[in-house]
C-alpha cells in the first residue's frame, strides 16, 4: 500500500502539469481568437495606417515606433492622425497640444483606462492618477521643489555623486588603455541618477539599504516592469493583458514578478527612512512622511520618485553624449564657455553659476527636443470635442501628443529641423526658452513637470564634467545615425550606450 503513495503522487504531478500545459494553451488561444473578434467586430478598417500597425510591417521601413509615427504626422495636412486599431488620436500640432493639456484640461484627464494600464506599477502615484488625488500630490510636491534650499541642496547632491561614484569608476576605465575601455554610457547614467533620486527624494544612500546585494535585481525588475507596462497600451484590447492577468501567465506573470521585487526596495526604503528618522531632514520623503501614514500610498509615491528621477536624466544624458560624439563642435563650444564663465580648470561650486552656461543650456535643451525622455504622451477625452485643427473625438478616445515627431516638423522649427543646433535657442547669445506648447517635452499646463529645474542641474553638471574631464567616442555597435530604442515609458538605447572613454590632458 505504502509502495502505491509516491506512485498515485507521480501521478497527480503529471495530471496536474498536463492541466496546467492545457490552461495556457487554452488561454493562448482565446486571446487570438478575441484578438481576431475585436479586429473584425469593432476596430477592423481597411485604411493602410491600422494594417501596418497590426501587421507591423511599418518595421520594414523604420526601426522605430515612433519614427513611423513621425514620417506619417509630417505627411498628414493637419499633422494629427487617427490609429483605429488603438482607437488613438495622435497629434504634432502646438495648438491641439495646448487645447488639450491646458485650454480644456479638465476633459483630457490621465483618464481610468490610462490608470489600469499602469496601475499595477505606479498605483496611486502622482502620473497616475486625477483630481483631488493628483492635486494633493502636486500641491506637497510644488512646495517641496520650490524651494530655494532644496536646488541647493540637489546641487550638493548630484556633485557628491560625480566625486564619489562617477569619478572613481570613469577614471579606473579610463586609466586602462590609451585608446579607451568600453564601456555602456546609459548604465552608468542609471546607476548615477538612482543613486542621486535616493540620496535627494529619500535622504539615504542606496548602498546602505540592506538589499543592496540585489540592487542589480531591482534594476532588471525595474528596467522589465516599465516595458512590460508600456506594451500593455500598444494591445489592441485591453482584455487580452487583462486575462492573462487574471490567470497570472506569460508576459503579466513577468510583470506580477517584478513588481514584487519593486515593491520590496520600495518598502525597504520607507522602512529604513523611519528608523532614520524624519526631523531635521532636507529630502522630500522625509517632508511626505510626516503628512502621510499609509504606507501603500507612499510605496507608489516612491516608484514614481524613482520613474522620474531615475529614467528620465538618464535618458537625457544618454542622447545628449550620442549627439555630442557626432557633433564634436558642439562639445569644444560647450568647453570653452566653462572655461569663460568658470574658468579653466574650476568646478561649479553653486546651483547658480548654472544660469551663465547659456550654450550649455541650449545644448541640453536641444537635445531634448530631438530625443525627449517621454517619446509621446497620452491622455483621455471625457466629454464627445473638436480640436482646434477640426478633429473630432469622440468620448473615450485616446489622445496622444507627441514631442518626438514635434522636434522633428519644419513648420515648428524650420527646415533644419531634423540638425542638431544649440544656436536656435539663442537670443543675442543669451538662452531663451521656446513656448512650452511647441516644445511639451516637460508637459505643459497645469501637469508642467514639477521637477524640470532640478532634472536640469543634475544632467548639466554631469555633462558638463563630463565634457572636461574626459573623451568620449562611440563604439562601432552605436553609430548608427538612428538610434533603436526600446519599448517603454521613457526612452532607452535598446543596446544601451557602448563608448570608448580616454582621459582629457588639459593644457597646463
Amino acid at each position: 500500500m505504502a509502495s502505491l503513495l509516491p506512485q498515485s503522487s507521480l501521478i497527480i504531478h503529471h495530471a496536474f502539469s498536463y492541466l496546467m500545459i492545457f490552461i495556457y494553451l487554452m488561454i493562448t488561444i482565446i486571446s487570438s481568437l478575441l484578438a481576431l473578434l475585436i479586429l473584425k467586430q469593432k476596430i477592423y478598417c481597411s485604411c493602410q495606417i491600422c494594417h501596418s500597425y497590426v501587421t507591423m510591417s511599418w518595421s520594414r521601413e523604420f526601426v522605430n515606433l515612433c519614427d513611423w509615427y513621425t514620417h506619417l504626422l509630417r505627411k498628414s495636412p493637419t499633422r494629427t492622425l487617427h490609429v483605429h486599431a488603438l482607437g488613438n488620436i495622435i497629434t504634432a500640432d502646438p495648438k491641439n497640444v495646448e487645447y488639450i493639456l491646458k485650454t480644456r484640461f479638465d476633459n483630457y484627464p490621465k483618464g481610468k483606462p490610462f490608470s489600469a494600464i499602469l496601475g499595477d506599477l505606479l498605483g496611486k502615484g502622482i502620473f497616475n492618477v486625477d483630481g483631488h488625488e493628483w492635486m494633493f500630490q502636486k500641491k506637497m510636491a510644488s512646495h517641496e521643489l520650490g524651494r530655494v534650499s532644496l536646488r541647493s541642496y540637489c546641487f550638493q547632491v548630484v556633485s557628491y555623486e560625480i566625486e564619489q561614484r562617477i569619478f572613481p569608476l570613469l577614471s579606473s576605465v579610463a586609466g586602462e588603455s590609451e585608446s579607451g575601455v568600453l564601456l555602456d554610457l546609459q548604465d552608468v547614467f542609471r546607476q548615477f541618477s538612482f543613486d542621486s533620486i535616493c540620496q535627494f527624494s529619500f535622504g539615504m544612500d542606496p548602498m546602505f539599504l540592506e538589499s543592496c546585494h540585489s540592487m542589480n535585481s531591482f534594476a532588471a525588475s525595474f528596467d522589465l516592469a516599465t516595458r512590460l507596462s508600456a506594451e500593455r497600451a500598444m494591445k489592441i484590447s485591453p482584455l487580452i493583458w487583462k486575462m492573462k492577468r487574471l490567470l497570472n501567465v506569460g508576459s503579466e506573470k513577468r510583470l506580477h514578478n517584478a513588481i514584487k521585487v519593486i515593491n520590496l526596495m520600495a518598502q525597504e526604503i520607507i522602512t529604513q527612512k523611519r528608523k532614520l528618522g524624519l526631523v531635521g531632514q532636507q529630502d522630500l520623503l522625509s517632508n511626505l512622511m510626516d503628512c502621510v501614514q499609509d504606507d501603500k500610498y507612499l510605496r507608489d509615491i516612491v516608484v514614481s520618485f524613482i520613474l522620474a528621477g531615475r529614467d528620465s536624466v538618464a535618458s537625457a544624458l544618454s542622447s545628449f553624449f550620442f549627439l555630442l560624439a557626432n557633433h564634436p563642435d558642439v562639445e569644444e563650444a560647450i568647453a570653452r564657455e566653462a572655461d569663460r564663465v568658470i574658468g579653466e580648470g574650476q568646478h561649479l561650486t553653486s546651483f547658480d553659476q548654472i544660469k551663465d552656461l547659456h550654450y550649455l543650456q541650449a545644448a541640453v535643451y536641444e537635445n531634448m527636443r530631438l530625443y525627449p525622455p517621454v517619446q509621446f504622451d497620452s491622455k483621455f477625452c471625457l466629454e464627445d470635442d473638436v480640436l482646434p485643427d477640426g478633429t473630432r473625438v469622440r468620448r473615450g478616445t485616446r489622445v496622444t501628443y507627441h514631442p518626438y515627431a514635434m522636434g522633428r516638423m519644419e513648420e515648428i522649427w524650420g527646415d533644419d529641423c531634423l540638425e542638431f543646433k544649440p544656436k536656435r535657442w539663442l537670443r543675442d547669445g543669451k538662452f531663451y526658452q521656446e513656448n512650452p506648447f511647441k516644445y511639451p517635452v516637460f508637459q505643459a499646463g497645469p501637469r508642467v513637470c514639477l521637477g524640470k529645474e532640478v532634472a536640469l542641474v543634475e544632467i548639466i553638471t554631469v555633462a558638463l564634467w563630463l565634457i572636461r574631464h574626459y573623451s568620449i567616442k562611440l563604439a562601432a555597435s552605436n553609430c548608427s545615425s538612428v538610434p533603436k530604442f526600446s519599448p517603454g515609458l521613457t526612452a532607452t538605447f535598446r543596446d544601451g550606450l557602448q563608448v570608448l572613454v580616454t582621459q582629457k590632458i588639459r593644457p597646463s
